[in-house]
C-alpha cells in the first residue's frame, strides 16, 4: 500500500474501501466490531451493523439499555473494526459517541422490518432471562400491544461515533503488513505509517 494511492481524507478512504468491499460480494461488508468500555476501563466488544457513515460520523442503532448502551452513555469513547478477509483489509475506526437526534432515529426505526420493530419493544436487551419462553411471551405480548405499526421504543435509538483517528491495514506477506492512521489536529488530518 503506497500512501501515495490513498485519499487524504480517511472518510473518503474509507468510502473507496468499503465500496470495494461491497462491490465483491462480501456476504456483510457493514458489520463492524464496536467496542467500548466501562468508565473504569473493562472492555466489551461486539458485532453490529453500519448503518451510515458520512463528514458526521459512523452511525448504528441499538437499545440505550443494552450494555453497549449503558456504557457508551458512562464512557462515550469507542472503537469500530471492520474487517473483510477476502480483501486482505481491515479498517479501525476511534473516536468520541454520541446519540443521534430521535428524528434519525425515528426515520431509520421505520425502515425496520415489523418483527424487528417489535422485537425493539420486546428484549430487554443485555437483561438476564429465565429461559426462551419469557423471551417469546414478552415479543408476543409486545406484538399485541402494538401491532402492525410499533412506535419508536423510548430506549432505542442510533449513536454517531465522531472519528478521531483511522487505521487502513492491509495484508502483506510475511506478515509485512501496511498500516496507514489518521489522526486529526486543530489543522485537519495528518497520516503515518506504522509497523506492522
Amino acid at each position: 500500500m503506497d500512501e501515495r494511492d490513498l485519499d487524504p481524507d480517511p472518510l473518503r478512504q474509507f468510502e473507496r474501501w468499503f465500496a470495494e468491499a461491497s462491490g465483491a460480494g462480501l456476504e456483510v461488508p457493514e458489520a463492524m466490531a464496536l467496542a467500548t468500555a466501562t468508565p473504569d476501563g473493562r472492555p466489551s466488544a461486539r458485532m453490529v451493523l453500519l448503518k451510515g457513515a458520512d463528514e458526521r460520523g459512523f452511525a448504528f442503532f441499538t437499545s440505550y439499555e443494552s450494555r453497549k448502551g449503558r456504557e457508551l452513555a458512562a464512557n462515550p469513547h469507542a472503537a469500530l473494526l471492520f474487517h473483510w478477509p477476502p480483501l486482505g483489509r481491515q479498517v479501525r475506526v476511534e473516536g468520541r459517541v454520541g446519540r443521534l437526534p430521535a428524528e434519525e432515529s425515528e426515520a431509520y426505526f421505520r425502515t425496520r422490518p415489523l418483527g424487528s420493530r417489535v422485537a425493539a419493544w420486546a428484549s430487554p436487551q443485555s437483561r438476564r432471562l429465565t429461559d426462551r419462553a419469557e423471551l417469546e411471551r414478552l415479543y408476543a405480548e409486545a406484538a399485541t400491544r402494538h401491532g402492525d405499526d410499533p412506535p419508536l421504543p423510548p430506549n432505542w435509538g442510533g449513536f454517531l461515533l465522531v472519528p478521531d483517528a483511522y487505521e487502513f491495514w492491509q495484508h502483506g506477506d510475511d506478515r509485512l503488513h501496511d498500516r496507514i492512521r489518521y489522526e486529526r489536529d486543530a489543522a485537519g488530518w495528518w497520516r503515518e505509517r506504522l509497523a506492522p
